[in-house]
Protein backbone atom coordinates (compact mmCIF):
# COMPACT_ATOMS: atom_id res chain seq x y z
CA UNK A 1 0.00 0.00 0.00
CA UNK A 2 2.79 2.22 0.82
CA UNK A 3 5.00 1.63 -2.06
CA UNK A 4 1.97 2.26 -4.29
CA UNK A 5 1.07 5.50 -2.55
CA UNK A 6 5.06 6.46 -3.05
CA UNK A 7 4.88 5.28 -6.68
CA UNK A 8 1.96 7.63 -7.57
CA UNK A 9 3.56 10.73 -5.77
CA UNK A 10 6.28 10.16 -7.72
CA UNK A 11 4.65 10.27 -11.67
CA UNK A 12 2.09 12.85 -10.10
CA UNK A 13 3.78 15.17 -7.83
CA UNK A 14 1.90 18.17 -7.90
CA UNK A 15 -0.84 16.20 -6.42
CA UNK A 16 1.42 15.95 -3.32
CA UNK A 17 2.22 19.83 -3.56
CA UNK A 18 -1.77 20.70 -3.52
CA UNK A 19 -2.59 17.89 -1.12
CA UNK A 20 0.40 19.99 1.36
CA UNK A 21 -1.09 23.48 1.02
CA UNK A 22 -4.37 22.94 0.04
CA UNK A 23 -6.50 23.08 3.21
CA UNK A 24 -8.49 20.70 4.72
CA UNK A 25 -11.64 20.74 7.13
CA UNK A 26 -11.87 16.98 8.11
CA UNK A 27 -8.22 16.79 9.22
CA UNK A 28 -7.03 20.41 11.03
CA UNK A 29 -4.21 18.33 13.29
CA UNK A 30 -3.06 15.78 11.02
CA UNK A 31 0.39 15.71 9.90
CA UNK A 32 -0.08 17.15 6.67
CA UNK A 33 -1.54 20.72 8.08
CA UNK A 34 1.89 20.11 10.74
CA UNK A 35 3.86 20.25 7.91
CA UNK A 36 2.17 23.47 5.76
CA UNK A 37 2.43 25.35 8.86
CA UNK A 38 6.11 24.96 9.39
CA UNK A 39 6.73 25.73 5.62
CA UNK A 40 4.90 28.41 5.60
CA UNK A 41 6.56 29.51 8.85
CA UNK A 42 10.14 28.99 7.25
CA UNK A 43 9.36 30.92 4.49
CA UNK A 44 7.24 33.83 5.45
CA UNK A 45 7.92 34.27 9.49
CA UNK A 46 6.56 38.01 9.63
CA UNK A 47 3.36 36.75 7.22
CA UNK A 48 2.75 33.21 9.15
CA UNK A 49 2.90 35.33 12.56
CA UNK A 50 0.63 38.39 11.32
CA UNK A 51 -2.38 35.67 10.74
CA UNK A 52 -1.45 34.18 14.09
CA UNK A 53 -4.43 34.88 17.02
CA UNK A 54 -3.43 37.18 19.93
CA UNK A 55 -3.42 34.17 22.40
CA UNK A 56 -1.25 31.68 20.13
CA UNK A 57 1.32 34.53 19.45
CA UNK A 58 1.18 35.07 23.46
CA UNK A 59 2.24 31.13 23.89
CA UNK A 60 4.71 30.93 21.06
CA UNK A 61 6.72 33.45 22.49
CA UNK A 62 6.07 32.57 26.22
CA UNK A 63 7.29 29.28 25.39
CA UNK A 64 10.30 30.21 23.28
CA UNK A 65 11.39 32.37 26.99
CA UNK A 66 10.51 29.21 29.18
CA UNK A 67 12.79 27.04 26.60
CA UNK A 68 15.54 29.73 27.41
CA UNK A 69 15.18 29.32 31.10
CA UNK A 70 15.52 25.61 31.16
CA UNK A 71 19.01 26.53 29.41
CA UNK A 72 19.92 28.90 31.58
CA UNK A 73 18.53 26.58 34.92
CA UNK A 74 21.11 23.82 33.11
CA UNK A 75 24.16 26.17 32.75
CA UNK A 76 23.78 27.17 36.26
CA UNK A 77 24.04 23.95 37.35
CA UNK A 78 27.06 22.98 35.72
CA UNK A 79 28.46 26.35 36.66
CA UNK A 80 27.82 25.10 40.11
CA UNK A 81 29.80 21.66 39.49
CA UNK A 82 32.56 23.37 37.71
CA UNK A 83 32.97 25.48 41.03
CA UNK A 84 32.79 22.41 42.98
CA UNK A 85 35.44 20.43 41.42
CA UNK A 86 37.86 23.70 40.98
CA UNK A 87 37.60 23.08 37.39
CA UNK A 88 37.05 27.22 36.44
CA UNK A 89 40.78 28.38 35.80
CA UNK A 90 41.76 25.00 33.84
CA UNK A 91 40.93 27.47 30.93
CA UNK A 92 44.23 30.56 30.90
CA UNK A 93 41.91 32.18 27.98
CA UNK A 94 38.40 33.57 26.61
CA UNK A 95 37.52 34.00 23.02
CA UNK A 96 34.41 35.64 21.82
CA UNK A 97 33.25 33.11 19.77
CA UNK A 98 35.17 30.45 21.49
CA UNK A 99 37.38 27.62 20.40
CA UNK A 100 37.19 24.08 18.85
CA UNK A 101 38.30 21.24 21.74
CA UNK A 102 41.75 20.02 21.44
CA UNK A 103 42.00 17.38 18.69
CA UNK A 104 45.54 15.59 19.34
CA UNK A 105 48.29 14.72 22.30
CA UNK A 106 50.44 17.69 21.25
CA UNK A 107 47.19 20.36 21.57
CA UNK A 108 46.45 19.10 25.14
CA UNK A 109 50.19 19.23 26.16
CA UNK A 110 50.42 23.04 25.29
CA UNK A 111 47.13 23.50 27.01
CA UNK A 112 48.35 21.59 29.88
CA UNK A 113 51.52 23.93 29.86
CA UNK A 114 49.21 26.87 29.93
CA UNK A 115 47.80 25.52 33.10
CA UNK A 116 50.52 24.55 34.88
CA UNK A 117 51.68 28.05 34.58
CA UNK A 118 48.54 29.39 36.39
CA UNK A 119 48.56 30.41 39.68
CA UNK A 120 46.10 27.19 40.83
CA UNK A 121 48.65 24.71 39.56
CA UNK A 122 51.49 26.99 41.58
CA UNK A 123 50.11 26.77 44.77
CA UNK A 124 47.48 24.32 44.80
CA UNK A 125 49.03 21.03 46.26
CA UNK A 126 46.44 18.58 45.59
CA UNK A 127 47.27 19.45 41.47
CA UNK A 128 50.55 18.29 42.05
CA UNK A 129 50.06 14.69 40.93
CA UNK A 130 47.32 15.21 38.40
CA UNK A 131 47.52 12.99 35.13
CA UNK A 132 46.57 14.20 31.50
CA UNK A 133 42.92 12.65 31.86
CA UNK A 134 42.43 14.22 35.13
CA UNK A 135 42.98 17.98 33.54
CA UNK A 136 41.15 16.64 30.81
CA UNK A 137 38.02 16.48 32.92
CA UNK A 138 38.16 19.69 34.04
CA UNK A 139 39.38 21.46 31.21
CA UNK A 140 35.87 19.85 29.62
CA UNK A 141 33.61 21.27 32.68
CA UNK A 142 34.60 24.31 31.93
CA UNK A 143 34.60 24.06 28.06
CA UNK A 144 30.97 23.05 28.15
CA UNK A 145 29.74 24.92 30.59
CA UNK A 146 31.68 28.57 28.67
CA UNK A 147 29.78 27.02 25.49
CA UNK A 148 26.20 26.51 27.00
CA UNK A 149 26.73 30.55 27.70
CA UNK A 150 27.09 30.79 24.35
CA UNK A 151 23.97 28.40 23.17
CA UNK A 152 22.14 30.71 25.45
CA UNK A 153 23.02 33.45 23.77
CA UNK A 154 21.95 32.48 20.51
CA UNK A 155 18.44 31.00 21.33
CA UNK A 156 18.33 34.56 23.31
CA UNK A 157 19.73 37.65 20.72
CA UNK A 158 18.61 35.97 17.33
CA UNK A 159 14.62 35.45 18.44
CA UNK A 160 14.83 38.55 20.05
CA UNK A 161 16.39 40.56 16.86
CA UNK A 162 14.25 38.71 14.83
CA UNK A 163 10.94 39.53 16.89
CA UNK A 164 11.98 42.99 18.31
CA UNK A 165 10.97 45.01 15.00
CA UNK A 166 7.39 43.13 15.31
CA UNK A 167 4.26 45.98 15.78
CA UNK A 168 2.12 42.95 17.44
CA UNK A 169 4.52 42.77 20.72
CA UNK A 170 3.81 45.74 22.83
CA UNK A 171 6.50 48.33 24.26
CA UNK A 172 6.74 46.94 27.72
CA UNK A 173 7.78 43.49 26.22
CA UNK A 174 10.16 44.79 23.46
CA UNK A 175 12.18 46.62 26.42
CA UNK A 176 12.21 43.17 28.69
CA UNK A 177 13.48 41.13 25.69
CA UNK A 178 16.08 44.37 25.45
CA UNK A 179 16.67 43.60 28.79
CA UNK A 180 17.07 40.23 28.73
CA UNK A 181 19.71 40.16 25.55
CA UNK A 182 21.89 42.99 27.63
CA UNK A 183 22.09 40.40 30.29
CA UNK A 184 22.99 37.66 28.28
CA UNK A 185 26.31 40.12 26.66
CA UNK A 186 26.88 41.43 30.11
CA UNK A 187 26.99 37.95 31.91
CA UNK A 188 29.63 36.73 29.50
CA UNK A 189 32.14 39.30 30.14
CA UNK A 190 31.20 38.83 33.71
CA UNK A 191 32.23 34.89 33.53
CA UNK A 192 35.47 35.68 31.96
CA UNK A 193 36.21 38.40 34.26
CA UNK A 194 35.61 36.50 37.38
CA UNK A 195 38.07 33.81 35.75
CA UNK A 196 40.44 36.63 35.11
CA UNK A 197 40.53 37.57 38.78
CA UNK A 198 41.85 33.77 39.95
CA UNK A 199 44.44 34.49 37.02
CA UNK A 200 46.15 36.95 38.42
CA UNK A 201 49.06 36.14 41.05
CA UNK A 202 49.44 37.23 44.03
CA UNK A 203 52.76 36.73 45.81
CA UNK A 204 51.82 37.99 48.74
CA UNK A 205 48.98 35.94 49.74
CA UNK A 206 49.36 32.72 51.34
CA UNK A 207 46.05 31.52 50.74
CA UNK A 208 45.07 29.16 47.77
CA UNK A 209 44.43 30.99 44.05
CA UNK A 210 40.70 31.19 43.61
CA UNK A 211 38.35 33.47 42.13
CA UNK A 212 37.21 36.10 43.41
CA UNK A 213 33.77 35.62 45.88
CA UNK A 214 32.74 39.61 44.91
CA UNK A 215 32.79 38.79 40.52
CA UNK A 216 31.24 34.79 41.80
CA UNK A 217 28.16 36.10 43.47
CA UNK A 218 27.89 38.86 40.76
CA UNK A 219 28.14 36.31 38.05
CA UNK A 220 25.55 33.99 39.79
CA UNK A 221 23.27 36.47 40.52
CA UNK A 222 23.24 37.54 37.31
CA UNK A 223 21.95 34.34 36.07
CA UNK A 224 19.48 34.34 38.42
CA UNK A 225 17.82 37.88 37.85
CA UNK A 226 18.20 36.55 33.76
CA UNK A 227 16.53 33.35 34.74
CA UNK A 228 14.03 34.76 37.09
CA UNK A 229 12.88 37.85 34.66
CA UNK A 230 12.49 35.36 31.73
CA UNK A 231 10.54 33.09 33.79
CA UNK A 232 8.07 35.71 35.25
CA UNK A 233 7.60 37.27 31.43
CA UNK A 234 6.82 33.69 30.44
CA UNK A 235 4.48 33.01 32.87
CA UNK A 236 2.55 36.71 32.27
CA UNK A 237 2.39 35.20 28.74
CA UNK A 238 1.68 31.64 29.09
CA UNK A 239 -0.26 31.87 32.50
CA UNK A 240 -1.74 35.40 32.69
CA UNK A 241 -2.48 36.45 36.47
CA UNK A 242 -5.73 36.53 37.20
CA UNK A 243 -7.17 39.27 38.64
CA UNK A 244 -7.94 39.44 42.63
CA UNK A 245 -8.17 42.69 44.71
CA UNK A 246 -8.83 40.33 48.20
CA UNK A 247 -6.86 41.66 50.57
CA UNK A 248 -6.00 38.53 52.11
CA UNK A 249 -5.09 37.05 48.68
CA UNK A 250 -3.02 40.54 48.18
CA UNK A 251 -1.26 39.78 51.85
CA UNK A 252 -0.14 36.63 50.68
CA UNK A 253 1.23 37.92 47.40
CA UNK A 254 3.43 40.74 49.16
CA UNK A 255 4.62 37.63 51.37
CA UNK A 256 5.61 35.18 48.28
CA UNK A 257 7.64 38.55 46.84
CA UNK A 258 9.17 39.08 50.31
CA UNK A 259 10.23 35.05 50.21
CA UNK A 260 11.42 35.54 46.33
CA UNK A 261 13.66 38.21 47.66
CA UNK A 262 15.07 36.61 50.88
CA UNK A 263 15.99 33.53 49.12
CA UNK A 264 17.77 35.08 46.24
CA UNK A 265 19.67 37.18 49.24
CA UNK A 266 20.37 33.61 50.45
CA UNK A 267 22.00 32.56 47.00
CA UNK A 268 23.82 34.97 46.72
CA UNK A 269 25.14 34.64 50.34
CA UNK A 270 25.40 31.07 49.69
CA UNK A 271 27.49 31.91 46.15
CA UNK A 272 29.99 33.61 48.83
CA UNK A 273 30.25 30.46 50.93
CA UNK A 274 31.01 28.83 47.64
CA UNK A 275 33.63 31.77 47.00
CA UNK A 276 35.67 31.16 49.97
CA UNK A 277 35.26 27.55 50.50
CA UNK A 278 33.55 28.44 53.61
CA UNK A 279 31.55 25.20 54.06
CA UNK A 280 34.72 23.82 55.12
CA UNK A 281 35.36 25.96 58.42
CA UNK A 282 32.75 24.28 60.50
CA UNK A 283 30.54 21.13 60.01
CA UNK A 284 29.24 20.66 62.87
CA UNK A 285 25.32 21.22 62.85
CA UNK A 286 23.70 23.18 65.06
CA UNK A 287 26.45 24.34 66.64
CA UNK A 288 29.60 26.01 65.17
CA UNK A 289 31.67 23.31 66.76
CA UNK A 290 30.71 23.74 70.35
CA UNK A 291 29.69 27.04 70.56
CA UNK A 292 26.18 28.93 69.29
CA UNK A 293 27.96 31.92 68.26
CA UNK A 294 31.85 30.93 67.16
CA UNK A 295 34.51 33.37 68.70
CA UNK A 296 36.48 34.63 65.46
CA UNK A 297 32.98 36.06 63.52
CA UNK A 298 34.59 39.91 63.93
CA UNK A 299 38.03 39.80 63.33
CA UNK A 300 38.64 41.91 60.46
CA UNK A 301 39.16 45.64 60.03
CA UNK A 302 37.02 47.19 59.33
CA UNK A 303 33.99 45.18 60.55
CA UNK A 304 31.91 44.85 57.32
CA UNK A 305 34.65 43.00 55.71
CA UNK A 306 33.71 40.29 58.09
CA UNK A 307 30.26 40.02 56.08
CA UNK A 308 32.47 39.36 52.86
CA UNK A 309 36.00 37.95 53.70
CA UNK A 310 35.75 35.80 56.84
CA UNK A 311 34.97 32.43 56.23
CA UNK A 312 33.09 32.49 59.60
CA UNK A 313 30.86 34.78 59.21
CA UNK A 314 30.22 34.03 55.64
CA UNK A 315 29.16 30.68 56.77
CA UNK A 316 27.27 32.03 59.77
CA UNK A 317 25.03 35.03 57.69
CA UNK A 318 24.34 32.05 55.42
CA UNK A 319 23.00 29.89 57.87
CA UNK A 320 20.62 32.90 59.62
CA UNK A 321 19.58 33.36 56.33
CA UNK A 322 18.16 29.88 55.41
CA UNK A 323 16.84 29.33 59.25
CA UNK A 324 15.02 32.86 58.34
CA UNK A 325 13.92 31.82 54.69
CA UNK A 326 12.44 28.70 56.44
CA UNK A 327 10.24 30.09 58.91
CA UNK A 328 8.72 33.00 56.04
CA UNK A 329 7.99 29.67 54.36
CA UNK A 330 5.98 28.06 57.21
CA UNK A 331 4.23 31.03 57.97
CA UNK A 332 2.96 31.70 54.66
CA UNK A 333 1.92 28.22 54.54
CA UNK A 334 0.08 28.65 58.00
CA UNK A 335 -1.41 32.03 56.44
CA UNK A 336 -3.11 30.33 53.49
CA UNK A 337 -4.44 27.83 55.36
CA UNK A 338 -8.01 29.44 56.17
CA UNK A 339 -7.72 31.28 52.20
CA UNK A 340 -9.78 30.15 49.32
CA UNK A 341 -6.55 29.86 47.13
CA UNK A 342 -6.97 29.22 43.12
CA UNK A 343 -5.35 25.67 42.40
CA UNK A 344 -2.14 26.38 41.25
CA UNK A 345 -1.36 29.05 44.02
CA UNK A 346 -2.64 26.39 46.88
CA UNK A 347 -0.61 23.40 44.79
CA UNK A 348 2.61 25.92 44.69
CA UNK A 349 2.25 26.87 48.53
CA UNK A 350 2.48 23.16 49.34
CA UNK A 351 5.35 22.83 46.31
CA UNK A 352 7.00 25.54 48.68
CA UNK A 353 6.51 24.57 51.98
CA UNK A 354 8.58 21.12 50.90
CA UNK A 355 10.77 22.18 48.99
CA UNK A 356 11.38 24.92 51.72
CA UNK A 357 12.07 22.09 54.00
CA UNK A 358 14.31 19.86 51.76
CA UNK A 359 16.77 23.08 50.77
CA UNK A 360 17.62 23.16 54.38
CA UNK A 361 18.29 19.40 55.02
CA UNK A 362 20.51 19.54 51.62
CA UNK A 363 22.47 22.57 53.13
CA UNK A 364 22.47 20.79 56.74
CA UNK A 365 23.75 17.43 54.59
CA UNK A 366 26.48 19.15 52.50
CA UNK A 367 28.16 20.73 55.88
CA UNK A 368 27.97 17.52 57.67
CA UNK A 369 29.45 16.01 54.71
CA UNK A 370 32.01 18.19 54.38
CA UNK A 371 30.61 19.35 51.15
CA UNK A 372 30.71 16.58 48.72
CA UNK A 373 30.47 17.87 44.89
CA UNK A 374 27.04 15.90 44.12
CA UNK A 375 25.39 17.37 47.16
CA UNK A 376 26.20 20.99 47.46
CA UNK A 377 25.28 20.77 43.63
CA UNK A 378 22.04 19.62 44.86
CA UNK A 379 21.72 22.19 46.95
CA UNK A 380 22.63 25.26 44.86
CA UNK A 381 20.21 23.75 42.44
CA UNK A 382 17.53 23.60 45.30
CA UNK A 383 17.69 27.76 45.40
CA UNK A 384 17.17 27.80 42.50
CA UNK A 385 13.52 25.87 42.44
CA UNK A 386 12.21 27.90 45.51
CA UNK A 387 13.03 30.81 44.11
CA UNK A 388 10.89 29.43 40.63
CA UNK A 389 8.07 28.43 43.16
CA UNK A 390 8.11 31.50 45.12
CA UNK A 391 8.27 33.93 42.18
CA UNK A 392 5.48 31.63 40.27
CA UNK A 393 3.57 31.69 43.29
CA UNK A 394 3.94 35.92 43.48
CA UNK A 395 2.73 35.85 40.21
CA UNK A 396 -0.76 32.95 40.29
CA UNK A 397 -1.74 36.06 43.25
CA UNK A 398 -1.70 39.13 40.73
CA UNK A 399 -3.65 42.03 40.72
CA UNK A 400 -3.58 42.58 36.94
CA UNK A 401 -3.07 40.93 33.53
CA UNK A 402 -0.15 42.60 31.46
CA UNK A 403 -1.20 42.81 27.45
CA UNK A 404 2.33 41.83 26.27
CA UNK A 405 0.92 41.11 22.81
CA UNK A 406 -1.66 43.54 20.85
Amino acid sequence: MLCRLCQQVAKQPHIAYRALYTPSRSAPHTFTNLTRRVVSLARRPGQYFSSLSVDTKARLVGYWLLGCCGLVATTVSVGGVTRLTESGLSMTDWKFAGRRAPRNTEEWEIEFDKYKASPQWKYQVVHSGMTMNQFKFIWYMEWGHRHLGRVIGTCVLLPTVALITRPWLSRTLKLRLAGFSSLVIGQGFMGWYMVKSGLEDHPESHDIPRVSQYRLASHLGMAFTLYLAMFKTSMDLILPAQHSSAPALQNLRRWSGGIAGLAFLTAMSGAFVAGLDAGLVYNSYPKFADRWIPSDLIVFSPRWKNIFENTTTVQFDHRILGHSLLVAICAVWVMSRPLVLPRRAALLTNALMGMGWMQVGLGVSTLLLHVPTWLAAMHQQGSLILLTLATWLHHELGRKKLKLIK
